[in-house]
């Protein structure tokens, strides 16, 4: 994993330009780009969280005192204050990995996501711990909607109660958002997910995605993928997904706790570029990403940044 680096309004991820084209290089804040014409959508996300409520402990790891869901709330409700269409997704993985998910089985960061005012999440392979009956144990508390395209629940106990796609709308833009889940087979006990059908993430997202586009028009394409950034082998990763697919402009990774120093741009089958981001593990990370849109000629800019959680933030 990179070193970590402080990243704040002032020290942008030096990546801007239009989607489709060649992305220019700035380390300007974005609210010198944005036009008082245009509109400008604010991304904001997290994965891999795993039940990591405090900060990591001083062990001399590499993720050291970062994190906390309270800085991550207070860098949120900042990033609320000073911009006004704001997103805040998950790809995955918010359960398992500290006492907190044994001792409350899940309702712990589900009631604290929920107050912290998530948008979307999807599954990762962790969520399926303690089994279909244990999604559902305090699945009410999660006042936000799952997203999970390439699980077929029709045979379960969650039949009806997950999303294939969701429409959101902000400032006018239209955004079309749908979750890619990695293939559990041989991470989760089988009668952890027994029931559910595993679909093919390529063909789900090249089906779903041009209904998104044309059907209810959306001006963005957003993918909550726990498949996982890249891999040595053929399996199905984020790099792979965004080469063989069309007009996902930006997919939000999970699963492999990939810290990047600034997004992946990705030329897909279109010959256009999908972004990919991911943003580490246990909430160290807070990962941000602005389109600004031009609303006569359709055209969007994009401006990078992620932000590291730490004691700066009060």
């Amino acid at each position: 994993m990179a070193e970590f680096k402080s990243l704040n309004r002032r020290n942008f991820l030096k990546n801007i330009g239009v989607l489709g084209g060649t992305i220019a290089l700035s380390q300007l804040p974005t609210d010198l780009w944005a036009k008082p014409t245009e509109i400008k959508l604010t991304i904001l996300h997290t994965n891999d969280v795993h039940s990591r409520i405090e900060p990591f402990p001083m062990d001399g790891s590499k993720l050291q005192g970062l994190g906390g869901v309270a800085r991550r709330s207070t860098l949120i409700n900042k990033i609320r204050k000073e911009e006004k269409h704001v997103l805040l997704f998950d790809a995955g993985d918010m359960f398992q990995g500290t006492p907190y998910f044994n001792l409350f089985d899940g309702e712990l960061e589900l009631t604290l996501m929920s107050k912290l005012g998530y948008d979307a999440g999807t599954f990762g392979n962790h969520e399926f711990d303690n089994g279909i009956d244990g999604i559902l144990k305090h699945f009410d508390k999660a006042n936000f909607p799952f997203v999970t395209s390439n699980y077929d629940f029709s045979n379960t106990a969650l039949a009806g109660k997950t999303k294939e796609y969701l429409i959101l709308e902000r400032g006018g833009i239209r955004i079309g958002v749908f979750g890619l889940g990695v293939n559990v087979e041989g991470l989760v006990d089988k009668k952890n997910y027994a029931g559910m059908k595993y679909l093919d993430p390529i063909a789900v997202a090249n089906r779903i995605v041009p209904t998104l586009k044309n059907k209810h028009k959306c001006d963005i394409v957003i993918c909550l993928s726990h498949l996982g950034y890249s891999y040595t082998t053929d399996q199905i990763s984020d790099l792979k997904l965004a080469a063989a697919t069309k007009d996902i402009d930006l997919i939000i990774g999970g699963h492999t706790h990939t810290y990047l120093e600034e997004p992946t741009r990705v030329l897909n089958a279109a010959g256009k570029e999908t972004i990919v981001n991911q943003a580490a593990t246990g909430g160290a990370i807070l990962g941000r990403i602005d389109f600004i849109f031009n609303p006569k000629d359709k055209t969007k800019k994009v401006v990078f940044n992620n932000y590291k959680v730490d004691n700066n933030i009060v």
